[in-house]
């Protein structure tokens, strides 16, 4: 049997690729490449191109005996959701519905999806657990919330099982060097940062240093991607044992503000690495922390690299011998 992930060339889907592939799975990827890098595709079979395209959904589903799938392809920029929400529902919200509609054809039954913190908007308390209030400040945490309803549903009609895992800061890169993170253009703030330390910057904004935060600067929780990826598969694998859907929270359960993030980064690469103030971002909540709670006692997740230090070292590791990314 074989899993198909969806995204697979991107951040978070090539890291668990190759989570899947190091536990002995049979991994195929469809990527457009819109985001995602072919030297992080790891598996054997790739296919390039677009989810909405039903004639190479079909092919796929067809060419292999697909168990589970595996869903990351999807537009994840906050500030760009709210202001163009249009394609946040046309890449998100219809790629999902496609991607449903492939699966009921061919008699996929189990889906693991790539959710997000951003479902929850402005929390109503802290840490967030998965049965708090879910009331998304712009399109890009609506389209996910949508997705999450849309798998409930066809749970119901159709008996596809599913887990939707909502991840909070995703950093940090793979422990021995060969993947790591590369958007063009970086959107992400530690990524952003390592670039002032390897001169492709002169200075990292700060997006607002006025909200209700000790330092005025937002605070979020940060989880490496390995451990994320790590989760996907047990994920999977609490459906192959017990068939029930079930959402979860993926973070440290620790919330570090963005200056905070900084100044680690300056202790572990040695750089000064100057900061402006800049106006905050539209959608940006103040703070943002994790419950990984039920994931940790249902799925049996312990995240491996826990520790800011740990993240930010392993990204700079990348960095410092990839500066241009996956550009060769």
């Amino acid at each position: 049997m074989t899993i198909l992930v969806t995204g697979g060339a991107g951040y978070i889907g090539s890291h668990t690729v190759a989570e899947f592939i190091a536990k002995g799975e049979e991994v195929i990827v469809l990527d457009n490449l819109e985001k995602g890098h072919c030297d992080a595709v790891l598996s054997k079979i790739f296919y390039q191109g677009d989810i909405r395209d039903s004639d190479l959904l079909d092919r796929v589903f067809s060419n292999h005996d697909i168990e589970a799938v595996i869903h990351f392809a999807a537009d994840s920029l906050v500030g760009e959701s709210v202001q163009e929400p249009l394609k946040y529902y046309d890449n998100n919200l219809i790629t999902a519905q496609r991607l449903m509609m492939g699966m009921v054809k061919h008699g996929v039954k189990k889906i693991v999806f790539s959710s997000t913190a951003a479902t929850y908007g402005e929390p109503e308390s802290i840490p967030i657990k998965e049965t708090d209030r879910k009331e998304p400040t712009n399109p890009y945490g609506e389209t996910k919330l949508a997705i999450e309803n849309m798998l409930r549903w066809c749970d119901k009609a159709y008996g596809i099982q599913y887990v939707a895992l909502r991840y909070f800061n995703a950093a940090g890169a793979h422990v021995d060097g060969h993947i790591g993170e590369d958007h063009q253009p970086e959107s992400h703030l530690i990524p952003i940062i390592l670039q002032v330390a390897g001169g492709q910057r002169e200075v990292i904004a700060i997006y607002g240093d006025d909200y209700p935060t000790f330092d005025g600067t937002c605070i979020r929780d940060y989880v490496h991607v390995t451990d994320l990826a790590n989760a996907h598969w047990l994920a999977l694998e609490k459906l192959r044992c017990t068939q029930h859907s079930a959402v979860y929270n993926l973070g440290n359960g620790e919330g570090f503000s963005v200056r905070e993030v900084v100044e680690m980064a300056r202790e572990i690469t040695g750089h000064p690495i100057p900061l402006q103030v800049a106006p905050r971002r539209a959608g940006d909540p103040a703070i943002l922390i994790a419950s990984s709670e039920k994931a940790q006692k249902e799925l049996g997740w312990k995240p491996q690299f826990n520790s800011l230090g740990q993240i930010i070292q392993s990204a700079w590791n990348w960095h410092k011998n990839h500066p241009l990314g996956f550009m060769k």
